[in-house]
């Protein structure tokens, strides 16, 4: 980033922290995140359910919990299969 922007280490380390700072901040509000030609940055919602301690094979409740999720965009995707 900072060779790509002829900006410092400090000042591109910056620029990272302020945009994963400000996408997170978003998320954790409900919000989603579209970068135009790259994909969508969204929360979901997992419900709580039942699991097994693979070591004890003992029964669990797994709680409900947010996720993050990110959706390629069509773009994206088609860039990563051509030539």
């Amino acid at each position: 980033l900072a060779e790509e922007l002829d900006i410092s280490q400090d000042k591109s380390k910056q620029v990272l922290s302020s945009i994963i700072s400000s996408i997170t901040s978003a998320l954790k509000k409900g919000d989603s995140i579209t970068f135009v030609g790259f994909g969508t940055f969204m929360v979901s919602n997992r419900s709580a359910r039942k699991g097994r301690n693979p070591k004890t094979k003992e029964e669990i409740e797994i709680p409900a919990k947010k996720v993050p999720k990110f959706k390629p965009s069509k773009n994206f995707k088609d860039s990563l299969n051509s030539n």
